[in-house]
């Protein structure tokens, strides 16, 4: 058996965990993948520091992931655990580090929002072929968006990477506090995160020659599984499917308009994500349009791939 690796995203929305190891081509081969809602930034973005529940919820999952890893034949030295937008917006990330630490016997690292991005778009882009790039990746996350924009192959290198503090939880939380959201909610979510992506526009003059645009994490997912119809997570028919602006308008005005309690039985949509979905499609509507973008590539490789990748290099 190869050696098995594992690294764990502590996100503002979920926390997962990849174990992986090496194929014999080089490839990074999938042992086990395992998602859960923790929602860890909840109300940080009005208080600043992170919640006692929201701590106990992460923790536990933390404990049943390491006890995955034990079962998978994971050895301690071989984990990376990090931690993104919500810790990095928290005045006691410590008091959570401590005990995250006490349970997967590592320390989540803290990323950068640079060190996310880079991150992102190595796991994005491991399995696809060079020849479509460049690439812009955007990682649409609870608290953050993280772009980077680069080429592949040999002589590949990253030209530009820029975090956002905009994501689904950080836009349902301030914007939309009514079931379903009003529409002058929905258009200052739109217009807030529109206002953001300027700065994308200004870090990146060489947005006219991508030829590529993958978008990583769960409203991507989501907003892919529901214009699918998927009655229960399938990663293989999201990975890689081509979802259009069209098709993205559509699935937002269809949500936006419905009561959660309507909104939980479209197929496609987790539970679980049903009261943030909004916020992320206010998001990622507002990409699409700003960016002028007509169709992305979905991505179920990110961030944990660049993570499980680096400790195999």
């Amino acid at each position: 058996m190869s050696e098995r690796v594992a690294a764990i995203d502590i996100g503002t929305n979920s926390t997962r965990l990849l174990v992986a190891e090496a194929g014999d081509d080089g490839v990074l081969v999938t042992v086990e993948r395992l998602m859960r809602i923790t929602r860890l930034g909840q109300g940080v973005d009005k208080r600043g520091a992170l919640a006692g529940e929201a701590i106990d919820r992460t923790v536990a999952v933390l404990a049943e992931y390491r006890t995955a890893m034990d079962r998978l034949g994971v050895a301690h030295g071989r984990v990376r655990m990090t931690a993104t937008s919500a810790s990095r917006d928290s005045s006691n990330r410590d008091v959570f580090f401590d005990a995250a630490e006490a349970a997967v016997g590592v320390r989540p690292e803290l990323l950068s929002g640079d060190d996310e991005a880079a991150l992102s778009f190595a796991g994005a882009t491991a399995d696809v072929d060079p020849a479509l790039g460049p690439f812009l990746v955007f990682d649409l996350g609870g608290g953050s968006t993280e772009f980077v924009i680069g080429t592949t192959g040999p002589e590949g290198a990253i030209d530009g990477q820029l975090s956002l503090d905009v994501g689904c939880v950080r836009l349902s939380e301030r914007f939309l506090t009514t079931d379903p959201p009003a529409p002058e909610d929905l258009t200052a979510a739109i217009s807030y995160t529109d206002a953001w992506l300027e700065d994308v526009q200004r870090a990146f003059p060489g947005l006219g020659a991508v030829q590529t645009v993958i978008g990583l994490a769960g409203t991507v997912s989501t907003v892919a599984a529901v214009e699918q119809g998927l009655g229960e997570y399938d990663r293989d028919a999201i990975h890689h499917f081509r979802l259009t602006k069209d098709a993205v308008e559509d699935v937002f005005r269809t949500l936006a308009t419905e009561r959660r309690a309507d909104r939980i039985h479209n197929p496609g949509l987790e539970e679980a994500r049903a009261d943030v979905i909004v916020g992320g499609c206010c998001a990622l509507v507002a990409i699409l349009r700003r960016l002028s973008i007509d169709e992305i590539l979905c991505s179920e490789a990110d961030i944990l791939d660049g993570l499980a990748l680096s400790l195999l290099a």
